[in-house]
């Protein structure tokens, strides 16, 4: 077990965290070890965790949530911005008593983890980031108008659902504008600066092939753009280039997701 000293807080904890104008829904298993709070995808729950959570067991202290709308339970919001899903790191966090943590984003949640990541060096121990977080302009015009209509065509569904907490609780234009926010905080100048800044140990997990809504091999050349961030920075490198897609790495390949987390955690008691 890799003890930990960084957090108030030790015994096991479900409950909602207030934060700006909504709540959110988190589970804490306390106990002694590294805290690591883990970042979901857009739309995507803390029940994606359970496979990563489970290989790594009870020597670790897990911090799961669902973000603003996301899940069951956590409270709709006038703000699902990114920058608002920044402040919700901090809030569940503070909430919990946890003074310095190491974050695990996949995919929306790896650009989170890697801009809290470079804003919080005191307060972070490393970031995994899986199959997110790669700098490359991707969105177009026409793809963001794309998403206006897709994202329209698709509210019958989506209201179907919301009861499950499978679809978030926002309006089809809320969810199309979150997912074009992205694509702009994605831009090689957008993100490029935030790696190179980042001085904590990051590993990334890459997926294989295509996902969702991608064509041909986009979902590869975006993966590529993390090359010269591999070259250039000491303390981030690929940890494991694994065989399912991003829809399925948490699933079928969450023995890598653990492993880098376990190989992040030595990186920082070996600092230490």
């Amino acid at each position: 077990m890799m003890k930990n000293s960084t957090s108030s807080t030790s015994s096991a904890w479900t409950g909602m965290v207030q934060v700006d104008d909504t709540a959110l829904a988190v589970t804490d298993t306390g106990g002694l070890g590294v805290p690591v709070v883990y970042l979901n995808g857009h739309f995507a729950t803390q029940g994606y965790w359970r496979r990563v959570i489970a290989d790594l067991g009870p020597g670790w202290r897990h911090i799961t949530y669902d973000e603003r709308a996301r899940g069951r339970k956590s409270r709709t919001s006038a703000d699902y911005s990114f920058e608002a899903a920044i402040r919700d790191v901090d809030a569940v966090l503070a909430a919990r008593g946890v003074d310095r943590a190491l974050v695990v984003g996949w995919s929306y949640g790896a650009f989170v983890g890697a801009h809290w990541a470079n804003r919080n060096p005191d307060r972070c121990l490393g970031a995994v980031l899986v199959d997110g977080a790669q700098p490359y302009d991707w969105l177009t015009d026409e793809l963001e108008q794309g998403m206006l209509k897709m994202f329209k065509r698709m509210s019958p569904l989506t209201l179907l659902l919301r009861p499950t907490g499978l679809t978030p609780r926002m309006s089809a234009e809320q969810m199309a504008n979150s997912n074009i926010e992205v694509g702009k905080i994605a831009r090689e100048r957008e993100l490029g600066p935030v790696l190179d800044t980042i001085t904590v140990p990051v590993r990334y997990v890459l997926a294989s092939g295509s996902s969702f809504g991608s064509k041909g091999d986009e979902q590869e050349r975006i993966r590529a753009g993390l090359d010269p961030v591999f070259a250039g920075k000491s303390n981030i490198k690929l940890s494991a280039k694994v065989p399912s897609n991003h829809g399925a790495i948490l699933r079928k390949d969450f023995r890598a997701v653990a492993g880098a987390v376990r190989e992040v955690a030595a990186l920082d008691l070996a600092g230490r």
